[in-house]
């Protein structure tokens, strides 16, 4: 950098100085008073400012100062005033740079002249920058505290406050003048008695201070209700601990939510009752009391009847109504030591304390009570009945799971008896249920191993004797059980839902038979019973389609028999599906009529061609009247609808006879033969002398139900 000259003063001035500036390890210069230039400098002068000896003398040194107030300085300087001068400046070094120093600038008189003035410089660029970084990294620092959401405070060993955030001052509601005062005593007596136990709380404040590599975390109660979480860690420098740093944390809005969670765990959203959890953990406190102190309880299910229908009719704003009335109620049938919680949906439980069996009638009776008062809301108003399962500690469960199930099933055994009412669990009934768990199991297993077959019983035309048709019956063979009857498996199955399994399988092997008979020439209606479950499937109509076409098995040779509780459970529904069954070509009959609530209208609307006389009734024939009378009045029945009659069970001539006087058209049972495999079926019906007679006839089977159906369908 090139410094303007200015004219030089006179060596001898020059070097009666030079010699004394040489000697000092500061860096100094001499300065004339009278023009500001530069006289001399040292050789620590010229490091400083990083010019060769000699390239600064005769330069003003308003070209080395790079802040007004250096120049403000030299300018009045110049002017005459003689007042020194010490501060830190920056000054231009000679390669251009700037450079921090701590400069003293004093007068030096001369005698009959402006005198001198002697500038004594330090280097403070390096602490310059040392203090930024510092400043930097305490900038940094208090930053980071103030943003993080724990409250700070840092102390020395000595429990002193060196510093702390905002979010300290905020969590312990310390006031503005408090810590404007930077009083640690007023500041920690405030802290103490924001505690709800200040004792304490300064008992465990010493023991840390007096360790001073304890490392702690500890849980401070507040007097307005919140809770601090307190963690302490010393603080270390350079391998020896300086102080301590304590961090302070609002537990309160997390302990509220952890209460709420465990609130909501334990009980039901919709009514506020406590759930199936808060209910097994009152059981196994309940449990434990009576064991010490054998003292009985009661459980109670209690499920809502036909609550279904209400969600369907009404919605589930009325139906979320209803429940929580249903709650209210049964509150008030119980004391206040007693509990009420919701299982699921309509499903409530009620667990009654000391109570033996007749505490446990009396609080179902009550709740029956309640729940008999009408329902009212906005203009509605109706009824909802209830089935209640009772369970006794201990003689129906020794645990949670068993007396729970105990009542379950007692609710179910109200179910099925009809529902609103109360039962009380029946031990006997455990074995039962698990040996119909097992046969279930084992049908499913009969299936996938082919241990089911299929039975032939002969139906018989009354007026001619001829067979004109065979009923397709299950039968199971199990190589541990034996001959199994269907009266035992179907009912379990209809009860887990196997039986559409079954009947498919049931449709398919008989519908295959009577192709394979037909293709030998031997024309044989078949008839296959439908269950409940069946019908009621969408598809069902297409999967009856679909196994026809399958086989090649004209449709009028497929009968479907349906019982009356098929038809009558909705009927517009079930009288689409006859309609889509009929398009197909099938027959279709009314099984065990008369043991169900048959409606003459329906069964004028139904495409129905043929209705069949229950066993029960003709088992007592022909000497019970009232069997003998319900039998005419079927065969009238049926006749006057223009429907075929087959009677079944049929094992005596007598029966046989009364039959056929009264009108029946049809009859299958022992008298002619029991359900038979393929191949005794073949032996029985077309005996091989008469094969080729037979099948000229099997032509013209059965003309009196064909010519029935066609009449029927115009």
């Amino acid at each position: 950098m090139i410094f303007p000259k200015l004219k030089s003063p006179g060596a001898p001035l020059v070097d009666r100085y030079q010699n004394l500036l040489d000697g000092l390890q500061e860096a100094v210069c001499l300065v004339d008073a009278s023009t500001n230039a530069l006289l001399a400098l040292n050789q620590s002068a010229c490091q400083l400012l990083r010019v060769k000896p000699g390239e600064l003398l005769g330069c003003s040194m308003d070209s080395l100062a790079c802040t007004s107030e250096d120049a403000v300085f030299w300018m009045e300087a110049a002017g005459g005033n003689r007042e020194g001068l010490h501060s830190d400046t920056l000054l231009r070094a000679g390669d251009g740079q700037t450079l921090w120093v701590s400069r003293r600038i004093t007068h030096v008189p001369q005698p009959g002249g402006p005198g001198l003035w002697l500038v004594t410089m330090q280097d403070q660029t390096r602490q310059r920058q040392h203090d930024e970084e510092r400043e930097t990294l305490l900038a940094e620092l208090k930053a980071t505290l103030e943003s993080t959401a724990d409250g700070i405070l840092v102390t020395d060993l000595a429990g002193r406050m060196r510093s702390f955030n905002q979010r300290f001052a905020s969590l312990w509601g310390l006031p503005e003048d408090l810590l404007l005062e930077r009083n640690d005593e007023a500041v920690q007596a405030w802290m103490r008695r924001s505690v709800v136990d200040g004792a304490t709380y300064a008992t465990r404040l010493a023991a840390i201070e007096e360790a001073p590599l304890l490392q702690t975390s500890d849980v401070i109660k507040l007097i307005d209700g919140r809770v601090l979480e307190r963690v302490s860690q010393p603080q270390w420098s350079r391998g020896r601990p300086i102080g301590r740093v304590y961090s302070y944390r609002d537990l309160s809005e997390k302990l509220a939510a952890n209460q709420r969670i465990e609130e909501l765990s334990h009980s039901d959203m919709l009514t506020g009752l406590p759930n199936r959890r808060a209910l097994c953990e009152r059981l196994d406190y309940a449990q434990a009391m009576g064991r010490r102190e054998g003292t009985p309880f009661a459980l109670l299910d209690v499920d809502l009847d036909r609550f279904k229908q209400i969600n369907g009719t009404l919605g589930h704003n009325y139906g979320d109504r209803v429940l929580k009335e249903v709650a209210l109620r049964l509150k008030e049938c119980l004391r206040e030591v007693d509990t009420v919680a919701r299982l699921s949906g309509d499903d409530f439980a009620l667990l009654i304390h000391q109570a033996d069996a007749r505490g446990a009638e009396l609080a179902a009776r009550r709740v029956q009570e309640a729940m008999s008062r009408p329902f009212s809301f906005d203009t509605l108003s109706f009824t909802v009945t209830c089935s209640i399962g009772i369970a006794l500690f201990p003689g129906d469960g020794s645990t949670v799971e068993e007396l729970m199930a105990s009542a379950e099933r007692a609710m179910h055994w109200v179910k099925e008896s009809g529902r609103s009412a109360f039962r009380f669990h029946q031990p006997r009934k455990d074995v039962d249920l698990l040996s119909r768990m097992r046969l279930d199991h084992a049908m499913r297993q009969a299936l996938a191993e082919g241990q089911f077959r299929l039975h032939f019983q002969p139906q018989i035309d009354l007026s001619t004797g001829q067979v004109i048709g065979a009923e397709a019956l299950i039968r199971w063979s199990d190589p541990t059980r034996g001959e199994v009857s269907p009266a035992e498996f179907i009912p379990v199955a209809e009860e887990s839902g196997f039986v559409m399994a079954i009947g498919d399988w049931v449709l398919q092997r008989a519908v295959k038979q009577a192709a394979q008979w037909l293709r030998q020439g031997r024309r044989m209606p078949i008839a296959v019973n439908v269950s409940a479950l069946q019908f009621q499937q969408p598809q069902f109509a297409e999967t009856v389609a679909a196994v026809l076409n399958e086989s090649g098995l004209p449709p009028e040779l497929l009968e479907l028999e349906l019982t009356e509780s098929i038809l009558l459970r909705d009927a517009e529904e079930a009288l689409r599906r006859l309609e889509a069954l009929a398009a197909l070509g099938v027959c279709m009959s009314i099984d065990d009529f008369g043991t169900g609530y048959s409606s003459l209208g329906y069964l004028k609307r139904f495409p129905i061609q043929r209705l069949k006389i229950d066993r029960s009734f003709v088992k007592g024939l022909p000497d019970d009247e009232s069997d003998a009378g319900i039998v005419n009045a079927v065969i009238q029945l049926g006749r006057a609808l223009h429907l075929q009659v087959i009677a079944e069970g049929v094992e005596t001539l007598a029966q046989r006879n009364f039959l056929q006087q009264a009108g029946c058209h049809e009859f299958q049972g022992y008298l002619y033969a029991p359900a038979l495999d393929a191949v005794s079926f073949e032996e029985k019906v077309w005996p091989a002398s008469t094969a080729a007679a037979l099948r000229t006839q099997g032509t013209q089977a059965r003309p009196s139900l064909l010519q029935a159906r066609i009449a029927k369908n115009g």
